[in-house]
């Protein structure tokens, strides 16, 4: 999805607006979303493109945008985070309030065009406590909160082990779940992906939880539209893994 440079600028007006309504600010939600993205030193630009603009496409997609309409508030909360270096997840685009299409195309816009944060490599328990504690800053009441994590690897130097910072979200009342981008055929001790058992074991937790798993980083805009779509319409997972090879 490519937003040009004037669509970008009137969408970004549209944001600006959203954040700043009051009676939006204060009205409840379906579900608050926390997108936390990969941006380690493992993405180079070009994946880093796709990614965001597989968000943006995602976002504003139909069947995201049903997804919203039909719950019992018609409201989506969403932030986008970036994440990698041991302390230092970053929140890029704060809380924006998704109610249409228009309100979505603005939040899309200011994801792709705001600044990629610095990141190192490979912190995703430091990740998941920056998103949790994100949810207090919302300014809604949400029926559901949500920390959605995406990432090509394990968890290498978090100051919190995954693991720890799963346990510390969930006990909040906040579901984490994980997009898993497989980068290579590695399987794990079960026999699927090896990304797939690692991040079931120690980064997704809480009610309906679960994996979906990206072939590769073309795949992610797909897998994320799957995994959205779950998520803000709040549907029951019958397994803890969807999708993946």
């Amino acid at each position: 999805m490519t937003f040009s440079f004037a669509r970008s600028v009137v969408a970004l007006a549209l944001a600006a607006w959203a954040w700043g309504t009051p009676a939006l600010a204060q009205a409840p939600v379906d579900t608050a979303l926390v997108l936390a993205v990969d941006s380690s030193g493992s993405i180079d630009e070009t994946e880093f493109r796709l990614q965001r603009e597989g968000i943006a496409a995602a976002l504003t997609s139909p069947r995201v945008l049903q997804a919203v309409a039909g719950g019992a508030f018609g409201r989506l909360a969403v932030a986008y985070v970036e994440w990698g270096s041991p302390g230092g997840a970053e929140t890029v685009v704060g809380w924006a309030f998704v109610t249409d299409r228009a309100s979505a195309e603005a939040a899309a816009a200011a994801i792709v065009s705001a600044p990629r944060s610095p990141q190192s490599y490979n912190a995703i328990g430091d990740a998941i406590d920056h998103a949790a504690g994100l949810f207090s800053a919302c300014g809604c009441e949400a029926t559901r909160r949500v920390i959605d994590l995406s990432g090509d690897n394990a968890d290498m130097r978090s100051r919190n082990p995954a693991a720890a910072a799963r346990d510390g979200a969930v006990a909040r009342g906040i579901t984490v779940n994980a997009l898993a981008v497989l980068e290579d055929d590695r399987r794990g001790p079960g026999g699927r992906p090896w990304l797939v058992e690692y991040y079931e074991g120690n980064v997704i937790g809480g009610p309906g939880a679960f994996v979906m798993a990206a072939s590769d980083r073309a795949d992610f805009t797909r897998a994320l539209l799957d995994k959205m779509v779950l998520e803000i319409a709040g549907t029951p997972t019958p397994v803890r893994t969807i999708a993946g090879r």
